[in-house]
């Protein structure tokens, strides 16, 4: 790995030092400094475009030009004349500047060769073919190479730091909601133009009204001949690995019409290329937004899904997947849009873990546990969402949108602890969720807009839990210690004790029904000021039922009975929840400022009915909320935020009844719990200078949490009993994140980095305890981008995980450096390789390390070819297994994983 690094060291030496530069100052006919000038160097001899310039907010310029060559030199400016010379460099810098004259006549400059990058306004417009060098596929190869746009981890598009919340092709929605898809799966080569919409409305009639500054959209521009054909790429493999054979089918299939458009995207594989995980499909908003989130309630209503074990880094032992997603638009007239997707997952998943977990206090009596898990997973994914929007003219828009969810799944476990022993357990669920959305836009006139906007959810789960474990029954009245560990726990729960397995089991159902509406007003006073009022309220019934028994060995059905909270192990409660609130807004630009002051008044009710009792709770609120943002540049700029929340819980922490979480954690409720209170303030701040490509992002936040809802938790050995109540001790949260990014002639420069703090109160054995972490993460990057020699990009990756939870203090260390090659070689064949060394330590030794190498070699005769061969290998090193870190409220955990050995795929590619 040094040696890389040295000979990436003497690349960008030698890059540096074979090139000369040419700067100065673009300014008019009397002077004055040009702003977002252009300025291109075309080679004379190979009259290709060599380098390209735009000015900034003092008209300075830099061109980087190789030594003794002769260039034509083309300055342009909208509304001015272009100026062409000739320019011959030789091994000196130099300093030129440039006058431009007006011209009123030109609407527009025409220029030979098109610039990589052009400012419009809030829009960046790339073309793409200035970045290309041959061995792109996709779209994420085309955006990671774009200056200021980003892919994150989760695969998602992010710009100054924020991620994007709409991609659209030719102006037309791309399964809304979401980024991914579009990375993974739009061919390259139908990219013409990558244009990012930054503070994106979606609503024409409020962008002048509504602060978008955290929106970004990325509409993707079509090259010229993909209208009203049919593109993209249908991929076939097959390999063997450990003589069981290995397949891949994935057809992706676009077409684009003025009229019309359709998507068709399938995956159909076992070597563990996931196109669309279990989280993917959690996280889908499809594009709705709660129009309360802005208001100052947080109710959540919670997540009932499956205690799924989770893929990391998308790896696991086996993996089989099945994906199917289409998206359509259509507009049968002017006035009206339609659109539509629909996508289905389906993976078989096995997964082997082991585990060693650590807990608070050891002098809390909890015995620290080490567990072997083998998992299987089955799930099937499905949602839809269709779409109608009808605008008969520019004063009017209405839109109705409606969004389903449904999915099966179902987890069976094989688990042996440490401490308790061999336990089967068994999970499925069957939830589904409809919900809808209408919103209708008004402008009366130049100074008054009104919208309308409601959402209506319903949502139903229907967990199920089973669990069996070993007992001996002739050891139930032994002492503690010669007790099956499961034994006191089964006592309590009233569970007959006399067979050889404890096999209990709970079915839960949680119906919830909730509608959130407002209607919102617009006065625009003047130019720089408007004020706003909003009218809205969320109706919310949530019904839970829960029931704990257990499976004789005969089959039938035993209802027990526990001796503890008083005698109650199910659940019957009804939820009731309003919220009726008046907002109110003025914004006022001023200078570089624009000053968003207001709050919201707030009539809160809950009530819940559980075990004939009722419980209500009605107060009023006052909620402030403030956004200030100063425009430095227009390019750079700090961002103030103050936010003042009230939070609700879900109907499952007012249920007084027992409820399994899992066989060694078990819950009851609290009818009186009341809302918690927190208090946000964020700075921000955005630079991206043309003049030298310089990206700086950074940002600060803070929160305090009062009266939060916390658990007081008993052990005996590791089986928990919990109940939530309100804690009168704030909980704090620090977080600061940073990146820096610069090009260097043909080389990035990436330096990011982000540190969290948090602390939190935890009671535990009638004990109180703070928690607190400190977690660091950096990362240095550096990646070429030649047009014509092969790139090589270079990151290392080094995190920090600080834990002190009680007594107990724990640090582990992580280093991960990472090589990724690509080279385009006889314009025939492209090779890619990219290869991963990681390293866990405690601050005593080396806890694991593992290392990652893939590579590919594909083959097509030019770049217009519609046939492409590949051969593809993973996990060349044949690595078994890799490892991480992690904390919860007691312990700190370090787990082994296995993943998937060494796959070796030949692959046929035909393109449209």
């Amino acid at each position: 790995m040094k040696n890389i690094y040295f000979l990436l060291l003497l690349l960008v030496t030698s890059t540096l030092s074979a090139q000369v530069s040419v700067q100065g100052v673009v300014k008019d006919s009397i002077g004055t400094p040009l702003e977002l000038a252009n300025i291109i160097a075309i080679n004379k001899e190979t009259k290709t475009m060599a380098s390209y310039a735009i000015s900034n907010d003092k008209g300075r310029y830099k061109l980087d030009l190789e030594k003794n060559t002769t260039y034509n030199i083309q300055v342009s400016y909208i509304g001015m004349k272009t100026f062409s010379e000739e320019l011959a460099t030789k091994e000196e810098n130099i300093t030129k500047d440039y006058t431009l004259q007006n011209d009123n006549t030109l609407d527009e400059v025409q220029l030979t060769y098109e610039m990589p990058v052009t400012i419009k306004g809030d829009t960046l417009v790339y073309n793409a073919d200035s970045f290309k060098d041959g061995t792109e596929r996709k779209l994420e190869d085309v955006l990671k190479k774009l200056p200021g746009v980003e892919i994150n981890d989760d695969g998602q598009i992010e710009v100054e730091g924020k991620v994007v919340s709409k991609v659209m092709v030719d102006g037309k929605d791309f399964f809304d909601g979401d980024s991914k898809l579009a990375t993974k799966n739009i061919p390259s080569n139908a990219v013409d133009k990558v244009q990012v919409l930054k503070n994106y409305a979606n609503v024409g009639q409020l962008s002048g009204v509504t602060n978008n500054q955290d929106n970004v959209a990325i509409n993707i521009k079509l090259k010229e001949g993909k209208e009203n054909f049919w593109f993209g790429d249908v991929t076939a493999g097959a390999g063997v690995a450990d003589d069981n054979g290995l397949y891949i089918v994935q057809p992706k299939l676009f077409y684009y019409s003025p009229k019309y458009s359709i998507n068709l995207i399938g995956d159909l594989n076992n070597i563990g290329e996931v196109a669309f995980t279990r989280r993917d499909f959690f996280n889908f908003s499809g594009g709705f937004n709660p129009p309360s989130q802005q208001s100052g309630t947080n109710i959540n209503l919670g997540n009932n899904n499956l205690g799924f074990l989770t893929l990391q880094n998308n790896q696991a032992k086996s993996i089989q997947t099945k994906f199917g997603a289409a998206n359509f638009s259509y507009s049968p007239k002017k006035t009206l849009d339609l659109s539509g997707f629909a996508i289905f997952t389906s993976s078989r998943i096995d997964l082997q873990e082991n585990r060693s977990v650590r807990y608070t206090d050891s002098d809390l009596g909890i015995p620290d546990e080490d567990t072997e898990s083998k998992t299987n997973q089955k799930s099937d994914l499905a949602l839809f969402k269709l779409k109608a929007k009808y605008q008969p003219n520019s004063n009017n828009q209405l839109d109705y949108a409606i969004l389903g969810r449904t999915s099966k799944e179902s987890q069976d476990q094989n688990f042996t602890s440490s401490v308790v022993g061999s336990t089967l357990q068994f999970e499925e669920n069957s939830p589904y969720s409809i919900n809808q959305d209408l919103n209708y836009y008004y402008t009366l006139n130049d100074n008054n807009i009104f919208a309308l906007e409601a959402q209506h959810l319903i949502q139903d789960e229907d967990p199920f839990y089973n669990a069996l474990l070993q007992n001996d029954p002739t050891n139930n009245d032994a002492s503690p210690e010669d007790r099956d560990p499961f034994d006191n726990t089964a006592a309590g729960l009233g569970f007959d004790q006399t067979l050889d397995n404890y096999n209990v089991a709970q079915d839960k159902r949680i119906k919830s029904n909730q509608l959130d509406a407002k209607l919102d007003y617009w006065n625009i006073l003047n130019n720089k000021s408007n004020i706003n009022f909003t009218l809205g309220t969320i109706l919310s019934r949530q019904d839970f039922d829960s029931n704990i028994f257990q499976f004789l060995d005969n089959g039938t059905v035993f209802d027990s009975s526990p001796t503890f909270n008083n005698g109650l192990d199910t659940n019957d409660v009804a939820y009731n929840f309003s919220d009726l609130y008046l907002g109110v807004h003025y914004r006022l630009k001023s200078g570089m400022f624009t000053f968003t002051p207001g709050f919201s008044a707030h009539a809160y009710g809950a009530k819940n009915t559980q075990f004939g009792t009722e419980y209500k709770d009605n107060f009023f609120r006052l909620l402030p909320d403030v956004n200030v943002r100063m425009e430095l540049k227009k390019s750079e700029n700090i961002e103030f935020n103050y936010r003042m929340q009230t939070e609700f819980t879900d109907v499952t922490q007012l249920a007084q009844g027992l409820v399994m979480n899992n066989y060694d954690s078990y819950f009851t409720g609290n009818q009186t719990l009341k809302n918690g209170t927190s208090h946000t303030v964020s700075l921000r701040y955005f630079s991206f200078n043309m003049f030298n490509y310089t990206n700086v992002f950074g940002n600060l936040t803070y929160s305090k949490r009062i009266d939060q809802i916390r658990n007081l938790s008993n052990f005996e050995s590791i089986i928990r009993t919990s109940s939530p109540f309100n804690s009168g001790f704030a909980d704090e949260t620090f977080s600061a994140f940073g990146r820096f990014q610069r090009s260097f002639k043909k080389i990035r420069a990436t330096l990011s980095g982000n540190f969290t703090y948090s602390k939190f109160n935890q009671f535990i054995q009638n004990r109180r305890s703070i928690n607190e972490s400190y977690n660091q993460n950096y990362r240095a990057q550096l990646r070429t981008n030649f047009r014509e020699a092969p790139n090589v990009e270079v990151s290392y990756r080094y995190g920090i995980n600080n834990n002190k939870q009680g007594g107990t203090n724990t640090t582990f260390f992580t280093h991960a450096p990472t090589i990724e090659f690509d080279a385009y070689i006889w314009k025939t064949i492209t090779f890619r390789t990219d290869f991963t060394y990681n390293e866990t330590r405690d601050k005593s030794r080396s806890l694991n390390d593992n290392e990652l190498w893939n590579a590919s070699l594909s083959y097509r005769k030019d770049k217009d070819a519609k046939m492409e061969y590949e051969l593809k290998g993973t996990n060349l090193l044949n690595t078994q297994s890799r490892f991480n870190t992690s904390q919860g409220n007691f312990s700190v955990s370090a787990t082994e994983y296995f993943i998937q050995p060494r796959f070796l795929t030949f692959r046929v590619i035909y393109s449209l």
